[in-house]
């Protein structure tokens, strides 16, 4: 999935998402903090294509963007939206695609506004970066082209903590960001770096009330925070080659951003920095069993705001659970199996 695939609903229950074959699923705490249910199909018996996108709104609901088979060689994008984890989701409903007609473009992104509205992410066919959204009254509002070209793997989108949408994504030798001047404007491309990055490795976060910090490893192996205005800050040498998860949280009553990896060991890799503090310095602690090759990690805040922190398989469909105990530093307890 792009994006955080644990979060927390409305009602403060956890949730994860994660695809079976041609469906999506999503499985929930049957009450905050107790036992889990069984994976549920949602968004009804529409067919999927792997690698759907997941946002969040401040409602804490959730929203899923996929790409879907429409005839031969061809595909659109669809959006469900999910109220709360134990109640069925919407189902899916079409976007359709960057360039009207045509064969999956790239992974999709999503992230929502501070009114609810979902921005859906995609780049189009001529490589450069689409974005189509959620009209405040119903529907969605035409496709806009916000230009570049040459844009390689999936865009990364995020909503400040005022509401407003960002976007990041890269092309080579080049990070580029788009941003809205207020909610509910048109976008622009606002500042861009040069840099190598890794394929597979951007993610964002709000990392304050003015603020959101992409982070990626670049071409020598080192895990990077870039915040556009100034140049990216090396945080440390990435655990493995995957993207990093990232929640902000509270620690010891210390505002920080906890990042989390499967590292080369194949065990899960922690650290934790004050937030936008990237000169105080990020080292990582492994935690957990060796995991298959294909796990991933996501973080969230449970009902209790302590952290969460899930693995994944896809080829084993393993679901690991460990949250953090209530004690000084970042001490997780046992990882449990779902």
């Amino acid at each position: 999935m792009n994006g955080e695939w644990l979060i927390r609903g409305r009602d403060g229950r956890l949730s994860v998402y994660q695809m079976s074959h041609d469906a999506a699923l999503c499985r929930a705490e049957q009450v905050p903090g107790g036992s889990w249910g069984a994976p549920r199909r949602i968004g009804g018996d529409q067919r999927l294509h792997p690698g759907p996108a997941v946002g969040q709104g401040a409602d804490a609901y959730a929203h899923l963007v996929a790409w879907r088979p429409t005839a031969s060689g061809e595909s659109g994008l669809v959006h469900c939206t999910h109220f709360r984890p134990l109640l069925a989701a919407l189902d899916w409903e079409p976007v359709g695609h960057p360039n009207g007609t045509g064969d999956r473009t790239g992974p999709p992104a999503v992230a929502v506004d501070g009114h609810g509205r979902a921005h859906v992410f995609v780049r189009n066919g001529g490589g450069g970066l689409s974005m189509r959204a959620q009209k405040q009254k119903g529907g969605w509002g035409p496709w806009r082209d916000l230009k570049s070209a040459q844009l390689q793997d999936a865009p990364v989108a995020v909503a400040g903590r005022d509401g407003r949408i960002e976007a990041y994504a890269y092309r080579p030798g080049r990070l580029i960001h788009w941003l809205q001047e207020e909610q509910a404007t048109e976008f622009r491309m606002a500042d861009s770096v040069q840099t190598e990055i890794r394929p597979g490795t951007l993610r964002a976060l709000a990392t304050s009330d003015e603020n959101t910090t992409l982070f990626f490893t670049d071409a020598s192996g080192t895990l990077c925070a870039w915040r556009p205005g100034a140049e990216p800050v090396p945080l440390a040498t990435a655990a493995g080659p995957g993207p990093v998860a990232a929640v902000r949280c509270e620690l010891d009553g210390h505002d920080c951003t906890l990042l989390a990896q499967r590292s080369s060991s194949g065990r899960i890799a922690f650290a934790a920095y004050p937030s936008e503090e990237e000169e105080a310095g990020a080292w990582w602690t492994e935690s957990g069993p060796a995991l298959p090759a294909d796990a991933t990690v996501s973080l969230a805040l449970d009902a209790d705001a302590r952290v969460v922190a899930a693995t994944l398989s896809p080829s084993t469909g393993q679901l690991l659970l460990a949250r953090r105990k209530d004690e000084a530093g970042l001490a997780l307890g046992a990882w449990e199996a779902v």
